[in-house]
């Protein structure tokens, strides 16, 4: 399970949407959850779910991440499809045994809000596909820096949130490699009652949370050993630039959320 975490993943490739600014897609990703939040009804989630199957084909991202990027949530996607089925009791009744009772607008609302955790993890999973670490992290302070003239570290917050989301898979592969290890030694962290499942979790947080800091110290060191002094005086190599690409793309979410908000007029 550990390994079909997929957030903060970078691969790399030579798609539309790999070329388009970071900053664009910062954006986009905003306007796309608005995009979702928007649809009122399944037709118009239907337009959402349009424009994530046309941004993983572009986009040229294998069919397999989508799926590894939604195992971790379906326990999520679960639970909520099962509180929406059994305490939304308007519509007529499918189902009824003592106080528990399915109704169709229960069943309406659970495939409704399904669809839409569904769309809303995969479509902004392919920022960190689609976007470099640095290209992030450049992105992110281009578009924080108005809060600057208020005195706001804007370079070490956007580096911040871009390590963090870098480590991610790190981490995640070293809980499994102890987790094996653990494993090898013959502990048992999937039988017995909830509370022995989470005592069998303490011999591995603690070597996590070791290994973690042990490797925060390492990157610190690695950044002092190259001088870095945050983002006063700093230059890149690359600068960000807007393409004609990235105005195409601007154009396709803002027509596809006009199919969203006209759709919702239509169906009522």
């Amino acid at each position: 399970m550990l390994k079909d975490i997929t957030i903060g993943q970078f691969f790399p490739g030579n798609s539309p949407i790999h070329r388009m600014d970071s900053r664009i897609k910062l954006l986009l990703t905003v306007a796309f959850i608005v995009m979702l939040f928007l649809a009122g009804n399944i037709y118009s989630l239907c337009v959402g779910i349009a424009f994530t199957i046309l941004s993983y084909v572009i986009s040229e991202i294998p069919f397999k991440m989508i799926l590894k990027s939604l195992k971790p949530i379906l326990p999520i996607i679960i639970f909520t499809s099962i509180l929406n089925l059994l305490f939304i009791r308007t519509g007529d009744v499918y189902w009824e045994w003592k106080i528990f009772k399915i109704t169709e607008d229960g069943v309406d609302t659970a495939v409704f809000m399904s669809i839409r955790i569904i769309c809303l993890i995969v479509g902004s999973s392919l920022l960190t596909y689609t976007t470099s670490p640095i290209d992030l992290t450049d992105g992110l302070e281009k578009l924080l820096s108005p809060l600057k003239k208020i005195k706001v570290p804007v370079h070490e917050l956007a580096m911040m949130m871009t390590i963090a989301l870098r480590f991610i898979p790190t981490l995640i592969e070293e809980t499994d490699k102890i987790m094996q290890a653990q494993k090898a030694r013959g502990a048992d962290m999937e039988t017995g009652s909830v509370f022995k499942r989470a005592k069998a979790l303490v011999p591995i947080l603690i070597p996590l949370f070791v290994s973690s800091f042990r490797r925060a110290e390492e990157l610190a060191m690695a950044m002092e050993c190259r001088c870095y002094h945050g983002g006063e005086g700093r230059t890149r190599m690359k600068q960000l630039k807007l393409h004609l690409v990235d105005l195409i793309a601007a154009l396709i979410v803002a027509v596809f959320i006009a199919g969203v908000i006209a759709v919702n007029i239509i169906a009522g």
